[in-house]
């Protein structure tokens, strides 16, 4: 065997030791992006889940796309704000979304008149679009197959990537919130409020009200959340979960209105969205919070049990 054959094991000298020597830390750099997700499965099982669910969403708020989004939502509350500023004439109550006459009276009900807006368009817009880039945007990006060679399994992998998804549920209502509070803040009085019942409570207690409502929106995203996952383990194309999961939306609501329908309505997953207005009352009423959630976990239990059948028995090629 000649010296330059590949085959001849590599002569090596005398270990080099000192500040100039190169260990395998100093020579492979750091994994990023979806590698980071990779290597995070690649780890102990024990370690693994919460790893690579810490990767996912590391990946999903570094992309620009999810913070132009939240940007967009974040846009919204501002804008109703300085148009009931700029007004001259007061809103006439019954006019425009609910709440929009007492803006003027409190900062605080620009949050929950945001909220109102967002919930039938915008931000279902936005869980559509990250629920229905959960698998068909890896699949697209040809790294799907890098991820399952790693011994996490496919079911560990679809909780992490729903997860991912909830968690931008939660940080979108939450920038709706968030953003109306300080800019109405910014531009109206603050003090105590008004409940629909007639009660009057402090500052404090109704910005804890603020927030349930806001939880109350994050729970009605987590049904659409769960469809949009399972469309988009139908395909490799993104933009086609994306938009399937957006048009489903419309159309329940769509659905929601007729009133030919009255016996689909309490099914669709959009029926309770803007029943938050117990919330609003003193005591608080929690039947209508009990509902939407129940129903959320049934589209849950039921669209994650197809996005599981699906994946766990689809042929990985990309």
């Amino acid at each position: 065997m000649s010296p330059s054959d590949p085959r001849e094991p590599a002569v090596t000298g005398p270990a080099v030791t000192g500040p100039d020597s190169r260990g395998p830390a100093a020579s492979v750099p750091e994994p990023t992006g979806h590698a980071a997700i990779a290597t995070a499965v690649a780890r102990p099982r024990g370690a693994s889940g919460a790893a690579l669910l810490g990767s996912e969403l590391t990946v999903l708020f570094r992309r620009r796309r999810t913070w132009a989004m939240l940007a967009a939502l974040a846009a919204i509350p501002v804008l109703i704000a300085i148009a009931v500023r700029l007004t001259s004439s007061p809103v006439t109550p019954g006019r425009g979304p609910a709440f929009l006459d007492r803006i003027t009276q409190n900062g605080l009900f620009v949050a929950i008149t945001a909220l109102i807006v967002s919930i039938p368009l915008f931000l279902p817009l936005t869980v559509g679009v990250v629920a229905g880039d959960t698998v068909a945007g890896e699949a697209n990006l040809g790294t799907l197959r890098y991820l399952l060679v790693a011994p996490a399994g496919r079911v560990r992998l679809l909780l992490v990537k729903y997860a991912g998804a909830a968690a931008f549920c939660v940080a979108a209502t939450l920038t709706v919130a968030v953003s109306g509070a300080l800019i109405g803040a910014a531009l109206f009085p603050v003090g105590p409020v008004t409940l629909l019942s007639g009660d009057t409570i402090g500052v404090g207690e109704s910005v804890l009200r603020s927030l349930l409502i806001a939880a109350y929106v994050t729970v009605s995203l987590l049904g659409l959340s769960a469809i949009g996952l399972f469309i988009s383990t139908l395909t490799e194309v993104p933009v086609g979960a994306m938009a399937a999961t957006i048009v489903l939306s419309v159309t329940a609501q769509v659905l929601d209105a007729l009133p030919q329908l009255d016996w689909l309505h309490p099914w669709l997953f959009s029926h309770y969205w803007l029943d938050f207005a117990d919330l609003l009352r003193q005591p608080i009423d929690w039947t209508s919070f009990g509902a939407n959630a129940l129903l959320q976990g049934g589209y849950i239990l039921v669209f994650g049990a197809l996005a599981y059948g699906r994946f766990v028995t689809k042929d990985i090629l990309s």
